[in-house]
């Protein structure tokens, strides 16, 4: 017997999540709902092509010229500047939808976007401030000049442009998202970390630099399209009680995206203090390739969460559900085929960045299945934050608890048998994997109790289209590095994806890949 569902108060009727007018023209009805949501998938798909295509020459550049310690000490820096960074843009890249829905008729939606920009820049260059003159969490090897300290300039950069972005997302306008973070700032820091390897004066501290410009460039492309499509605030002006309560409410949101984010950065955090530089460079390159399919979960988050805010007020719990369980799937089937796509060939990828990163394969593999196993969470999460804030908040810090136990645990045991350092960020990625498959399993029990309908998303037709994709993969790994690359990856997707088609995408699913969103007829 379930308990009844306890949900709080969502957003009031006059917004667009909950009447069911959504900003420029998102579809409503019975089947709108997935074709929204397919209609954001594909956009944020495109998103995730081209980031690729820009991840590869910047992990080049980066290993080829700046070499894995250079990557290994930029690595750690960038834990701490992009966690500060996320605390002090307050939650509002999930919070700052209910707040212009509260506030819709009563405040101009540029008002309540700039009570938030107000907030993060104070909170942001606060923080940057203190990092100047405390440097050592940014640089625990001790080794940095007062050029790798600009880095911490990026820190109201990144804060501002999560706000920016989020408020284009209420308005579904994903693409400035795509331009931003997938087109703008990959292309900008790999071409900067180029030029600035042959300027000698800035040569050591080239990859802090570019991931600098790479920042504002970003939010100078979110910043025009927010001007454009919000203007300019009217009659606003600094409201300290009004924020002070705003703080405060934004606590749990701002708590719950650390700690989602720091489960794929406390890995680094941790073996920056437990291995040398050269080991986390490595580790950094693996990591930024596993991490690579990960966008994909996130690209269905800006229009999940209106999307399920409607079927709340209406108390359609079986809709969710089914809403949690469809999209579910299909991150964990693109997930599983872009997973075995780039680790079965795993030395020729890794070998990509220079010769000695193919040490890092082993814990491309296992960064690779943690994000297959972490996309049950991820969806669930989407509708706990509406349903069950503060228990969904509770059971992520203690998976990342968990996991930085397990991580130290698992690193203290290579050192112990005497294994070589690249052992240690496999240690790291297994750890990884772990904590968040039994997040996934108590997030969708959790979600699957409270709403009264189960909560899964696995579907056998994933094992039936690995088989072939995996023999495949093993005959590609005979041929030359280059043509494991050139060929292997796209045979790889090809004996993969032809399999899931026919046997695992049902009607609703290949909406996914119409653009009319209409049903497939047979």
């Amino acid at each position: 017997m379930s308990l009844p569902p306890r949900i709080p108060p969502g957003p009031p009727p006059g917004s667009p999540a909950v009447a069911g007018l959504p900003p420029n023209g998102a579809p409503d009805g019975p089947d709108g709902d997935i074709a929204a949501l397919a209609k954001g998938g594909r956009t944020n798909f495109l998103g995730f092509l081209l980031r690729l295509a820009a991840r590869i020459p910047f992990l080049f550049i980066a290993g080829r010229l700046y070499g894995a310690a250079e990557l290994g000490r930029f690595a750690s820096a960038l834990v701490v500047v992009e966690l500060v960074a996320l605390l002090c843009s307050l939650g509002e890249k999930r919070g700052l939808a209910q707040r212009l829905a509260e506030g819709e008729g009563k405040t101009h939606p540029t008002n309540v976007v700039f009570d938030g920009i107000l907030l993060a820049t104070l909170f942001s260059s606060l923080a940057a401030l203190f990092f100047w003159f405390v440097p050592a969490p940014l640089f625990p090897s001790g080794q940095y000049t007062w050029l790798d300290l600009l880095i911490v300039l990026a820190i109201p950069g990144y804060a501002l442009t999560e706000i920016v972005l989020a408020a284009q997302a209420y308005k579904y306008d994903i693409a400035t998202t795509v331009r931003a973070r997938a087109v703008v700032e990959p292309w900008a820091i790999s071409i900067m970390a180029g030029v600035f390897y042959f300027v000698p004066a800035l040569q050591k501290s080239g990859l802090n630099l570019a991931y600098l410009v790479s920042i504002y460039a970003g939010l100078a492309v979110g910043l025009w399209s927010f001007l454009r499509s919000y203007g300019l605030p009217k009659g606003w002006r600094p409201r300290p009680r009004a924020m002070s309560r705003m703080t405060v409410r934004a606590l749990p949101l701002a708590t719950a995206d650390a700690i989602e984010w720091g489960t794929r950065r406390v890995d680094i955090f941790i073996l920056g203090l437990f291995a040398a530089p050269a080991a986390v460079g490595v580790y950094y390159v693996a990591q930024q390739v596993a991490s690579l399919p990960q966008k994909l979960k996130t690209s269905f988050e800006p229009i999940l969460g209106p999307v399920i805010t409607k079927n709340l007020k209406t108390k359609n719990y079986a809709k969710i559900a089914q809403q949690v369980c469809q999209v579910g799937f299909w991150i964990t089937a693109m997930q599983a085929g872009i997973a075995l796509a780039l680790g079965l060939p795993g030395e020729a990828v890794m070998g990509l960045v220079g010769p000695n990163f193919v040490g890092g394969t082993g814990a491309l593999a296992f960064l690779l299945a943690a994000e297959v196993v972490a996309a049950t969470a991820v969806v669930s999460e989407a509708a706990l934050i509406y349903v069950a804030r503060v228990r969904n908040l509770w059971i992520s810090i203690a998976t990342i608890a968990f996991q930085a136990m397990l991580t130290v645990g698992l690193i203290l045991l290579v050192e112990t048998m005497d294994y070589p350092e690249a052992f240690k960020a496999a240690a790291a990625a297994i750890a990884l994997m772990i904590a968040l498959g039994l997040a996934s399993l108590v997030k969708a029990m959790l979600l699957g109790r409270i709403l009264g309908h189960p909560v899964n998303n696995w579907r056998w037709a994933v094992v039936w289209a690995a088989a072939p994709a995996i023999v495949v993969g093993y005959g590609v790994t005979r041929l030359p590095e280059w043509a494991e690359l050139l060929f292997g990856i796209p045979a790889i997707l090809l004996a993969y994806g032809w399999v899931i088609w026919r046997k695992g995408f049902g009607p609703e699913d290949r909406v996914l890949f119409r653009r009319n969103g209409a049903p497939d007829a047979d």
